[in-house]
């Protein structure tokens, strides 16, 4: 499968500050849609995970919607990819050092702010997309 990326952003952090943001149950609920919480019981290909979508102000949800994930592949500090169960939609994230810094890409479209999310939080800034 070829990887075409559709978002991608540089991060002034090193590759292992940034895998454990993406990783880390914690860290992905601080980012991604944040106060959304993630379940991530094994971090190993084939486990499941569970995302909570909470209602915000960018969806249209009047309450909690859960959602289960099937993880698809983990190569450490280089690769993190999963599957939404409801419509087999793959999300992955490919890391890569640059410039001193880790580029990350995902293959889905709009997920820009999530990036920037990612950034800010790698950075030590302000989160800007709630």
């Amino acid at each position: 499968m070829s990887y075409e990326a559709n978002s991608t952003i540089l991060i002034v952090g090193d590759v292992e500050t940034v895998w454990n943001a993406l990783t880390d149950q914690r860290k992905l609920t601080q980012w991604y849609v944040p106060g959304s919480p993630w379940e991530i019981p094994k971090l190993k290909s084939g486990e499941k995970m569970t995302f909570t979508l909470k209602p915000n102000a960018h969806n249209k949800l009047t309450e909690k919607l859960p959602m289960s994930l099937t993880i698809e592949k983990v190569i450490p500090l280089h690769e993190f990819s999963f599957y939404v169960d409801s419509n087999q939609t793959l999300i992955s994230f490919v890391l890569e050092r640059e410039n001193g810094g880790t580029r990350v890409s995902t293959n889905m479209r709009g997920f820009d702010e999530s990036l920037a999310n990612l950034k800010a939080l790698v950075e030590g800034k302000e989160i800007p997309y709630i």
